[in-house]
């Protein structure tokens, strides 16, 4: 939580004291005068309280968020985990469906690529799914259309998992042509991927992704689902392999 709802709340509890006291009939000016003073006199010697209620609050808020976006994994699952439209490039037979959601131009996003490439390395039963979130602006657009036409061409994934650490391990912006000298020097046919980042399925494809993270609440890269949790933001390995276990044996560490 930020800085200014915690102040709003601490500001907001005597008042609620007080908006509670102005409701009972029964409660005088000065009975409802006293018990506002008592609160806050209560509240400034013991502030270590509105830290425990804001940690409650939070613990709830995050507990809430979690369900809602189980439920969004859950409703949107076919397209999520079975889309004919994204890149599998860990085990195609993986018992973890562990899906990223990415744009070549996100920091993070080329830091976390680190993280994933360890975690397949490491774990053979992982199946990594790759869906393009251009959302840092028309550079990254055109990056995932050309993207979207490697994966067109490579049916294996193998080539584009090439073309994706080219991207994610190069310096400067990612942008059209730079997708497409990366596609070249990974011997695709770049004039096949011209044609493929016009086509009716390139356009779908990207609006499949965005319609997805849309759905999920997710408005930044990397967003990963791993099992039925979404996780948010380059949270690092170690949580990454977390989550993971999580959904394979119901603990952080099996």
């Amino acid at each position: 939580m930020r800085l200014f709802p915690r102040i709003a709340f601490a500001a907001c509890l005597p008042l609620a004291v007080g908006a509670f006291a102005a409701d009972a009939q029964t409660i005088s000016g000065a009975q409802r005068g006293e018990i506002e003073r008592i609160v806050r006199e209560y509240l400034l010697k013991n502030p270590e309280v509105l830290q425990e209620a804001i940690a409650e609050l939070e613990k709830r808020q995050a507990a809430a968020e979690a369900e809602k976006h189980k439920a969004a994994v859950k409703d949107n699952a076919q397209l999520l985990f079975n889309s004919p439209r994204h890149v599998v490039v860990g085990n195609p037979q993986g018992d973890v469906n562990f899906v990223e959601f990415f744009d070549y131009n996100c920091g993070y996003c080329k830091r976390a690529l680190e993280d994933m490439m360890v975690l397949m390395k490491a774990d053979p039963k992982l199946r990594v799914v790759l869906k393009e979130f251009p959302v840092l602006g028309p550079a990254s657009v055109d990056a995932a259309r050309v993207g979207v036409a490697v994966r067109m061409q490579d049916k294996t994934g193998k080539k584009y998992l090439e073309f994706h650490q080219k991207l994610l391990t190069g310096r400067g912006q990612v942008d059209r042509a730079r997708a497409l000298a990366a596609a070249r020097e990974v011997g695709l046919d770049v004039a096949r991927i011209e044609r493929d980042m016009a086509s009716e399925e390139a356009r779908t494809s990207l609006e499949e992704s965005m319609s997805l993270a849309e759905k999920l609440g997710l408005n930044g890269t990397p967003s990963y689902v791993i099992g039925q949790n979404v996780v948010v933001g380059a949270v690092g390995l170690e949580a990454l392999r977390g989550k993971i276990n999580e959904s394979r044996c119901g603990k952080s560490v099996c």
